[in-house]
Order: structure tokens, then sequence, then C-alpha cells
């Protein structure tokens, strides 16, 4: 299941398709598609980085600490989350110490700016709950963009400011309801 969608160099290939596959197996015990997908992404970026660090490091650690820097994003951890696992679940898998899996997410988090709810790592089912998303500036204020009118909405959108015009969503889900 480890395809290529995204553009990785030719050096790290193999590394990438080493590390995927191991986040392949654990999303297929633990997960789902969608955490697989985004995991496959945060991967990809750090192949791409220049140098990039997936050279240096053990691919099941780099694959542990891309699981678990997504679940931090997420809230994997979180019991009422669906799914949800425990830290110590994604380090056995992976056969790595709890330490060197913590500091391996940090390095991955802060290399790609990863936060709690940072919108670019947030679950795309979870885009529509994540406030971080809706919060832009206007005029030199913050707002919540799905409190603005629709034609503001659309242009957030066609900005790429915002993944998908709450307006239009509203009508169809009150349509289909």
């Amino acid at each position: 299941m480890t395809d290529l969608p995204q553009k990785i160099p030719k050096p790290i290939t193999e590394k990438y398709v080493a590390i995927a596959a191991l986040v392949d197996a654990f999303c297929t015990k633990h997960l789902n598609e969608e955490y697989r997908q985004l995991i496959h992404h945060v991967v990809g970026a750090l192949a791409r980085k220049r140098p990039s660090p997936l050279l240096r490091g053990k691919e099941n650690v780099w694959a542990a600490a891309a699981v678990h820097a997504v679940g931090r994003v997420n809230f994997l951890d979180d019991p009422s989350q669906k799914p949800h696992c425990k830290p110590k679940v994604i380090y056995e898998f992976f056969g790595i110490a709890e330490s060197t899996g913590q500091n391996k997410s940090k390095e991955i988090r802060d290399l790609l700016k990863m936060g709690p709810m940072s919108p670019e790592w947030t679950l795309p089912s979870r885009l529509a709950d994540n406030p971080m998303v809706w919060l832009l500036q206007v005029n030199g204020f913050m707002v919540d963009i799905r409190e603005m009118p629709a034609e503001v909405q659309q242009m957030a959108f066609e900005k790429g400011l915002i993944p998908f015009v709450p307006a239009e969503r509203d009508v169809s889900e009150s349509s289909n309801g």
C-alpha cells in the first residue's frame, strides 16, 4: 500500500518507502486510512527538507515519531477520540524507547511547525471543528470567518485560506437534513 503520491527526491526514496511501509502496518492495526495519509504527508515533507533529516536515524524511529507527531496534533491519546491510541502502544509497536520516540517526535513537530490543532496537520475530517482553521485577520482584526458573509468566505476559500466555504456546507447540510 506504500505509494509515492508526493514528489520524493530520488536519494531519499528508499528510506521514505521503508518508513511509509512501517506506518502502513501500524495504521492498519491501530488507526485508519485518514491517519495513514496524513502521516505519509509528514514523512514526505521531511523527505523534501534539505538536507533531509530522514537520512540520519533508523526507519522505525522516524515512523514512530511521525505517528506520534500527527497524533499529538489530533489528540490521538484522548480516549474520547476515535480512533485513539496511547503513546506507549506506538513505541512498543515500533520497538523503541519512549524517550527516543518523544525526542524525535518533538524534532518533527519543530521542523514542520506542528502545534496543537495546526490546520495543515489536522485530520481532514476534523478541520470543520478546528477553530484555528477559521480565525483570519480581516482589516487588522481577528475574525471567525464562519461568522462573515458568504462572499467573504468565498474570497477566503479562493485565496486558499480556508478548506471550504462554510456557508455552502451549511446550506447543503440543511437541505439534506
